[in-house]
């Protein structure tokens, strides 16, 4: 035999089991009846003309039993809407709620591009959406802190930047919660201020907001960390000054 009758056999060899394991039995009879002249193509028609009664073996139930996988996520997230739909309430409403805290940080970030003096401030801002809702993180930078000293005291940028948060927030009537954020003091300290000076500047932002146009009655939770959840690995690194601002998703 030659070497590439041989290599050509071992192809079909390999293409022939894997077909066997990625196939099923209803569509091994299909290929079956496909090369029998003496039969129809299928004996029980499934909407295609091929021999996989319309399927392929790359379909939904074949992927899933091979391990590749089933649903892309573009199709998972169609069958979630009509689900959604359907239901009339449900994944429906979370999809709603999503897009609501997309559109405040969208709006927020879009406040960048308005000025020089606008985009200095949104240097101390990131964002995130995590399962509690969308977080605005407001930390110090080396070169321009958010209070002064280690005081709950607010420097004019941070009166500025919590003002700008009021804008934004007013887009929405979703519950708010403030948290305070303290780098690692001295451990030489004989009283360490860090639980007390955390929840001082919680609530001094509380104040700010609430001064800019923010409604009262929707402020939900204020808390103070001291150092017990550092942004960075270095405890003691001034990036981990900071004030998260949460509007709260409205099912929790």
């Amino acid at each position: 035999m030659a070497y590439a009758d041989f290599v050509t056999a071992m192809m079909a060899f390999f293409l022939l089991m894997w077909l066997l394991n990625a196939t099923t039995e209803k569509q091994r009879k299909g290929i079956s009846d496909y090369f029998n002249p003496t039969i129809p193509v299928n004996r029980i028609s499934g909407g295609g003309d091929g021999a996989f009664a319309g399927d392929s073996v790359f379909a939904e139930e074949t992927m899933a039993h091979t391990g590749t996988g089933a649903m892309d996520r573009k199709v998972a997230a169609a069958s979630a809407d009509a689900d959604g739909e359907s239901d009339g309430e449900g994944r429906g409403g979370d999809g709603k709620a999503e897009s609501d805290l997309e559109d405040v940080e969208k709006a927020l970030l879009a406040r960048g591009g308005e000025s020089n003096t606008m985009e200095q401030l949104l240097r101390h801002v990131v964002t995130r959406v995590t399962d509690e809702g969308l977080v605005i993180e407001i930390f110090d930078l080396p070169d321009a802190p958010l209070f002064v000293g280690d005081t709950a005291e607010p420097r004019p940028a941070t009166s500025a930047i919590t003002g700008l948060l009021a804008e934004v927030l007013n887009l929405t009537t979703n519950e708010i919660a403030v948290n305070g954020h303290l780098r690692a003091l001295p451990v030489m300290l004989v009283e360490n201020p860090a639980w007390d000076l955390s929840a001082d500047r919680a609530q001094a932002t509380r104040a700010m907001l609430e001064a800019a146009g923010t409604e009262k009655r929707r402020m939900q939770r204020i808390s103070g960390y001291a150092d017990r959840r550092p942004a960075v690995t270095e405890p003691a690194d001034p990036r981990n000054n900071r004030i998260e601002v949460i509007l709260l998703r409205r099912d929790r």
